[in-house]
């Protein structure tokens, strides 16, 4: 089909959240504590949030962090892991907050999207001038560059099997695939495996079929994409910069959409002004278990301890 809002729409998504944000990002679904998390990035805040009647989202939380805040991946025991601009920030489960090193080089250069993969490793990419970065960083903060020729590295998404790794560079408008060993970490060749003619692809997300769920920034719409590269279906969000989808709740049924104001003027918010919310959706569709990140690194027991 020529356009996206040919496609078939999976639903209509109902405001959230009474919050409105300058860029709400990286929503996350926490399935032990049952909360959804997402970041505002230029106010370096991570919000936590649970269901309420209707789709609605209660704000239970937010937690400022010293500088941006692009991704916050969250592990088993409850700490968080946040990308800041140039380095992590851990948040362990009492809310002591520890910073790490510099990660990130480069004048006006920061971390942006970022997940954790089947295996716990955190991945994350930079926006900045050009030449952006895919990182990924280990247990122990080593990092490994798996892409730096980006306009913008942004969403990330694995398969059910953890096998094939989608990445996204929102300038040059292209989801890329690769190959990827969930036990190792090791990466095979890059390829382009969609071309975006409407829009510029932000966050995304995976369902259970295997179908990748695309924000198109500028056009108030999330589309599905087959394994084959064909767009099946859409959500229209009555906020023109959707920045980032996922599934959610106890079941993984429902759609989570974040929403920016950034860049948007006075009259665009007049015609827009659901714009910065939290969207969600019933589409008929499930996400998969999301993956966790690995947490801090725990000192090996004392030989007194395993005596």
């Amino acid at each position: 089909m020529s356009s996206y809002a040919e496609v078939p729409s999976l639903g209509t998504p109902r405001v959230a959240t009474g919050t409105s944000h300058f860029l709400a990002e990286g929503p996350t679904w926490d399935p032990i504590r049952g909360r959804i998390l997402w970041v505002d990035i230029m106010a370096g805040v991570v919000y936590q949030g649970r269901f309420a009647h209707g789709g609605a989202i209660d704000i239970v939380e937010h937690v400022d962090f010293p500088d941006t805040a692009g991704a916050v991946a969250i592990s088993a025991a409850g700490e968080w892991l946040v990308a800041g601009t140039r380095r992590l920030h851990t948040r362990s489960v009492d809310g002591t907050i520890t910073s790490g090193p510099d990660l990130v080089e480069g004048e006006d250069r920061r971390f942006n999207d970022g997940k954790a993969d089947p295996a716990g490793r955190f991945v994350a990419g930079t926006k900045g001038p050009g030449g952006e970065l895919l990182l990924q960083i280990d247990a122990e903060g080593a990092a490994t560059v798996l892409d730096d020729d980006l306009g913008l590295s942004n969403g990330l998404a694995w398969t059910r099997d953890g096998r094939t790794l989608y990445s996204i560079d929102t300038l040059a408008r292209r989801i890329h695939v690769r190959d990827y060993d969930p036990a190792t970490g090791a990466t095979g060749e890059r390829r382009v495996f969609l071309e975006i003619t409407e829009g510029y692809p932000d966050g995304m997300t995976i369902d259970s079929d295997d179908h990748l769920w695309v924000a198109l920034w500028g056009e108030g719409r999330v589309i599905r994409i087959s394994p084959g590269g064909d767009v099946v279906g859409r959500v229209d969000v009555p906020a023109p910069n959707t920045s980032c989808p996922v599934f959610a709740g106890p079941d993984l049924d429902t759609l989570v959409i974040t929403t920016a104001t950034e860049g948007m003027s006075p009259e665009d918010l007049a015609a827009h002004p659901l714009s910065g919310r939290l969207f969600t959706v019933r589409t008929g569709h499930r996400g998969i278990h999301p993956n966790l990140w690995a947490g801090t690194p725990q000192p090996a027991p004392s030989l007194e301890e395993t005596a």
